[in-house]
């Protein structure tokens, strides 16, 4: 029997490569849902082309014209809007969810799919930053697998693969430094989204691009990787690693490392989530060490402060990671739009830290209060 795939957010980049690897195993794989946000074209073009049982636009305004682009296929149904994102992954059918929504968009319709028991293909960081002790609680209640698919947390999980109770000693993340890693402060000051969407070795959506320039996008990874791995932040060490060759590593308590090396491609942390015990063959460059230096350097915070406002964040704990990821959103929206500068991302989310109501033990509800109540304080001072 096929494995059936619900993939949330398919015609973003992690759900397009992930199409990718399920039409290069059709064998194996078959799409039963494909949602997307606003790209109706796009989502219906990968509705005829896959044939899966339902497709979901999470925008009603789009319903109808969706609906239209689908006549021709009246076994493929058409659904609309926040709430039947979150019935569509509980489908009995369906046999894992591939999480790839950007943003908190994404925490609803995975704390669904966990309480429906379904494997979590897990691309949408921040339904861990925000929540990462109820979903971990959660998840275990359900005994629904949480697989990582960024390629950083892949690369831990890959590299604890049969090591069983074996303490970690430290984890190292590893990440490109984005396009000003050597950019002074004052060039800093002056960059542009354009300079900024220019990712050095990875192609990927506009949002977390802009995140991984910023070094935000790293921070929540440190959040991810505690409540992924049991480690806490202060023994989870980031490294600039230019190439994106090592894309993660793990200390071990005699000192041993073992990391997991590969050419920068999205399909392959995608895959092994769907695959994991058993490895499948996948078509695409193989890595020559001849070819490719590696380099390792310190972040600097000073830089990059929206890197210090996470582990800030991470030491504050409660609902404080889900404010910066509520201001985040807010000003790296704004960024995009030339509504704010670079170095005014970092100071609007600082701010939103101090003024937003913090609450040590929230529940799912203070998740959803918290993160509207971020969103109108950043918006109040762009």
């Amino acid at each position: 029997m096929k494995k059936q795939i619900a993939i949330l957010g398919s015609t973003g980049s992690i759900g397009t490569q992930a199409l990718d690897v399920i039409k290069e195993h059709e064998d194996l794989y078959e799409v039963y849902c494909l949602t997307a946000n606003n790209r109706v074209s796009e989502l219906a073009r990968q509705a005829h082309l896959f044939k899966p049982a339902a497709v979901v636009i999470a925008n009603e305004a789009h319903y109808e014209e969706l609906k239209s682009l689908l006549a021709d296929e009246p076994d493929i149904k058409v659904y609309a809007g926040a709430k039947a994102l979150d019935e569509i992954v509980q489908a009995e059918p369906i046999d894992m969810v591939l999480t790839a929504m950007v943003g908190f968009a994404g925490l609803s319709p995975t704390v669904h799919a966990i309480q429906a028991r379904k494997k979590i293909c897990l691309a949408n960081k921040e339904t861990l930053v925000v929540a990462g002790e109820l979903i971990c609680q959660l998840a275990s209640q359900y005994q629904a697998p949480i697989l990582p698919v960024d390629s950083e947390h892949s690369a831990i999980f890959q590299s604890i693969v049969g090591e069983g109770d074996n303490p970690i000693e430290k984890i190292l993340l590893t990440c490109s430094g984005g396009p000003f890693r050597t950019f002074s402060k004052e060039q800093i000051e002056k960059v542009t989204a354009a300079d900024a969407l220019k990712h050095p070795t990875w192609d990927m959506g506009a949002k977390i691009t802009i995140d991984s320039a910023s070094l935000m996008n790293k921070g929540f990874e440190v959040m991810e990787a505690k409540w992924l791995f049991g480690v806490p932040a202060d023994r989870i060490q980031v490294l600039i690693h230019p190439q994106s060759i090592v894309h993660s590593a793990v200390q071990f308590c005699d000192g041993s490392v073992k990391a997991q090396l590969g050419v920068p491609d999205m399909r392959l942390p995608i895959q092994y989530a769907f695959s994991y015990p058993d490895r499948l063959h996948l078509s695409g460059d193989r890595l020559d060490l001849f070819r490719h230096p590696l380099e390792f350097f310190e972040p600097d915070l000073e830089k990059f402060r929206c890197l210090a406002l996470a582990f800030e964040a991470i030491s504050r704990g409660g609902n404080m990671p889900c404010i910066v990821n509520a201001a985040n959103e807010v000003v790296n929206e704004a960024f995009r739009h030339d509504r704010c500068s670079f170095p005014q991302m970092a100071e609007i989310i600082e701010k939103t830290m101090q003024r937003a109501t913090f609450d040590s033990h929230p529940s799912l509800e203070t998740y959803f209060k918290t993160d509207a109540e971020a969103r109108a304080i950043a918006a109040e001072m762009l």
